[in-house]
């Protein structure tokens, strides 16, 4: 097949466009896992336009239950890799949690988070928030609104609870961040304890993606933070409010990865090659043309087989807009970026930032000297893949060398303060001294030691 498909290639690239020149696979049939949400896009899109094929791959896609179920896949060999959380390849490989050495050769998107709270709390923060000259409520919305609302809670003996994907997830650090910008502390991690609840004025706990709408509407938490489409679908469904973007919280910011064994990359060199340039194509598709193709997206991933949910919500935020209290639809055209200012690129200073959350909130116990920082996002984050990957599209016609980013070190320009909430830029290759300027989280020498910070 791999033969015949080379042929193919070959004599269709004298008489018309450019097509993938076939490697040498080591391994053609894959299995690849991923979670019901928005962003991943550029396995279903690679699948669906037949840029896996393109490389004389044959690739099954199949849904997992929640995001440990689909890291245990990975590594257990069931899955030959899959769209992961960007913490779950540093988590892995540091031993928080299931201990193995994960890869990303590719990132999968920029943004494409939110933040919803319910109904309830909507209503006892909205009178107190600022509005503009157009008559709607100013965004970004700053969680300082929300502290009166868990003061009254807590006056009444009640818990404010809300949910979060995953430990070592985006949102779980993007929930954290907000909260701790507005002066409310999400609480610590220890090796004793990984509720992530120590001294929290919120308490947050996991709920799969899927069912962060209806948890929400059974009133088990207040509010959430999750990928696309589970906030459109609250406000769909009339049963909460997103109150920020994480492209309002940090612009641009980095979300999933695509994860392999390392392992797996060692042994089939060309196949990791193969789908890094299918997945590079689609991630291309998505953004091409000002986004021209998003409609055709939202229909592929409105598929049960996908994400599953009405066109019309993935739509929503999909096609560059977003919608905040009913009604109040907005232009965003980045709250998904696919290829855009270079976010399929791994960038060391993405893990990093990681790293540095994880250390914030006691996940990473002990203080680290910043090359530790450096080598376990150059242990995970494979670049070089990346752009060899990205070198061959070129040479074949299938990619413009303008589009990637050959001379980079692996570390972005540092994030201006005007770029994130909380006003504090970020620099990648200082983590330690990033760490010291924010002000609630571990600093120094500081550890989680039973129910106080000690150092």
């Amino acid at each position: 097949m791999k033969k015949l498909l080379l042929a193919v290639s070959a004599s269709t690239f004298l008489t018309g466009p450019a097509l993938a020149e076939i490697l040498d696979l080591e391994k053609d049939v894959l299995t690849f896992g991923f979670i019901k949400l928005t962003d991943m896009a550029p396995l279903a899109v690679a699948y669906e336009q037949g840029f896996f094929e393109d490389e004389g791959l044959f690739v099954s896609l199949e849904a997992q239950a929640n995001w440990k179920v689909l890291l245990d896949g990975v590594i257990d060999g069931t899955l030959d890799g899959a769209h992961m959380l960007a913490g779950q390849p540093l988590a892995a490989t540091i031993g928080y949690g299931t201990e193995a050495h994960i890869i990303t050769p590719f990132s999968m998107d920029l943004n494409g988070n939110g933040i919803t709270v319910s109904n309830e709390v909507w209503d006892l923060m909205k009178p107190e928030l600022p509005v503009g000259d157009d008559g709607r409520i100013a965004h970004p919305i700053s969680a300082e609104h929300l502290k009166p609302v868990i003061e009254s809670y807590r006056a009444e003996g009640k818990p404010f609870n809300m949910g979060m994907v995953f430990p070592v997830s985006t949102h779980n650090y993007e929930l954290r961040y907000w909260l701790a910008a507005g002066g409310i502390n999400p609480g610590y991690y220890s090796p004793d304890n990984v509720t992530g609840q120590i001294a929290a004025d919120v308490f947050l706990s996991v709920t799969p993606p899927p069912q962060m709408p209806a948890t929400l509407e059974a009133g088990t938490i207040s509010g959430y933070c999750v990928g696309e489409p589970w906030n459109q679908q609250a406000v769909f469904k009339g049963i909460g409010v997103p109150v920020i973007t994480d492209y309002e919280l940090w612009k641009n910011n980095p979300e999933k990865v695509f994860g392999i064994t390392a392992e797996f990359a060692e042994e089939n060199p060309n196949t990791t090659l193969a789908v890094v340039k299918a997945l590079i194509r689609a991630a291309m598709w998505l953004d091409e043309n000002d986004n021209a193709n998003r409609p055709e997206a939202v229909e592929i991933l409105s598929r049960p087989d996908y994400v599953g949910a009405d066109y019309e919500v993935i739509a929503s935020s999909m096609t560059g807009t977003f919608e905040y209290e009913k009604g109040d639809k907005r232009e965003v055209p980045d709250f998904n970026v696919f290829f855009r200012y270079n976010a399929t690129y791994p960038f060391y200073s993405d893990a990093v930032w990681y790293l540095t959350q994880m250390r914030r909130w006691g996940q990473i116990a002990e203080a680290k000297p910043d090359s530790w920082y450096d080598e376990v996002a150059k242990s995970v984050y494979k670049p070089e893949i990346y752009l060899e990957a990205a070198r061959l599209l070129v040479d074949e016609g299938l990619a413009d060398e303008a589009d990637f980013p050959w001379d980079s070190d692996g570390y972005k320009a540092p994030t201006p303060p005007e770029d994130i909430i909380d006003g504090i830029a970020y620099d990648g290759r200082t983590p330690n001294a990033y760490l010291d300027s924010l002000p609630i989280g571990l600093k120094a020498q500081q550890q989680v030691i039973g129910n106080d910070i000690q150092g």
